[in-house]
């Protein structure tokens, strides 16, 4: 998924994601000059924003022509991407990253307690913000960083669990991925006063190109060189998080199962935990008993069936511009999947 999705390409879309982007800036200004700093790090340093432009798109589908989003729709892009970035800062907590999006960490740069609490304050003013557009809102805001917490959870307690099942990642990625693709959609139809039956099938739309979207950045992980990701292939491979063509391999058993349970279960013999997958050599024969197998095709369909069932929830709506900028994102992830094969 290297070239951009063409939704974020759109002229109007583009005007008000720079409208988005002045309203991130000031929604985490705080009397503390020091707080605003740490709470700013990464608005500063850039990002696609795909799920303000999810939620301004969607609310776009209101009209037949994407015309500019109102000043409550773009309140809405701005909550649901602080709860992205909220989440970001706890996620490089919790994986000890050291960069993020070509910058230090705000863990690294300021230590895990700050950035846990800067964290905490973008959460809160999602939720400040999304208290301001209605309760519905509000309530939704808080119920998809619930979510994003469970699938994190889910994840965590997987770690290095050869037995981790299907419906155990799908639960995960929904939760941590998902999810909020979704609530991005969701929002952008409420604010805008869609009738409910569309606000539903914006929603689907959402988390179904947020599956795929997972499984296809997960699939990239065992597929791509380090180049082509911009950071270390495998690196799921080496924190213990097993992905779809890793269960589906296992699952499948014969020799490539054991070949691979071999490559990836060794136990310390001190205390019975697993050892990571740190040394190039193993880590490489693994990915490539992955690549070599038949779960790396049937995870792309499972992704590409994801994409589908977005596309037909949307199809009634297809007559607008918005919902068809919509639809080419979809593309444009069907075709990263065709790529990623």
């Amino acid at each position: 998924m290297a070239a951009a999705s063409p939704l974020l390409a759109l002229p109007v879309l583009q005007a008000d994601l720079s409208r988005v982007e002045d309203a991130l800036r000031a929604s985490v200004v705080a009397d503390d000059p020091f707080l605003t700093e740490v709470a700013s790090h990464l608005i500063l340093a850039g990002g696609k924003r795909v799920r303000p432009a999810f939620a301004v798109t969607s609310a776009a589908t209101a009209t037949p022509e994407i015309v500019a989003a109102s000043h409550e729709v773009l309140l809405g892009a701005v909550s649901v991407e602080l709860v992205h970035l909220g989440s970001l800062y706890h996620d490089d907590v919790m994986d000890d990253a050291t960069t993020r999006r070509t910058v230090p960490s705000v863990n690294a740069r300021w230590g895990n307690l700050k950035a846990i609490l800067a964290g905490d304050y973008l959460l809160a003013k999602a939720s400040e913000i999304g208290a301001s557009l209605g309760t519905e809102v509000a309530g939704l805001l808080a119920a998809t960083i619930a979510r994003l917490c469970e699938g994190q959870v889910l994840e965590l307690q997987h770690a290095f669990d050869l037995g981790r099942t299907e419906e155990a990642y799908l639960s995960s990625i929904d939760g941590k991925t998902a999810s909020l693709l979704a609530t991005s959609c969701r929002v952008g139809g409420i604010v805008a006063g869609l009738p409910r039956d569309q606000i539903e099938a914006l929603t689907t739309f959402g988390r179904s190109f947020g599956m795929a979207f997972q499984i296809v950045d997960d699939l990239l992980d065992v597929t791509a060189t380090d180049e082509e990701l911009g950071k270390p292939a495998g690196h799921d491979l080496v924190e213990g998080t097993y992905t779809l063509p890793v269960i589906r391999t296992l699952e499948a058993g014969g020799d490539a199962a054991q070949h691979l349970e071999a490559l990836l279960g060794r136990l310390r013999p001190i205390d019975g935990s697993f050892e990571p997958v740190d040394d190039p050599a193993t880590l490489a024969e693994a990915r490539e008993l992955l690549r070599g197998g038949p779960a790396v095709q049937a995870s792309l369909d499972t992704a590409r069936r994801y994409v589908e069932d977005g596309q037909v929830a949307l199809a009634p709506y297809a007559g607008t511009e918005a919902a068809g900028a919509l639809q080419a994102a979809a593309d444009h992830l069907l075709a990263s999947v065709r790529a990623a094969a």
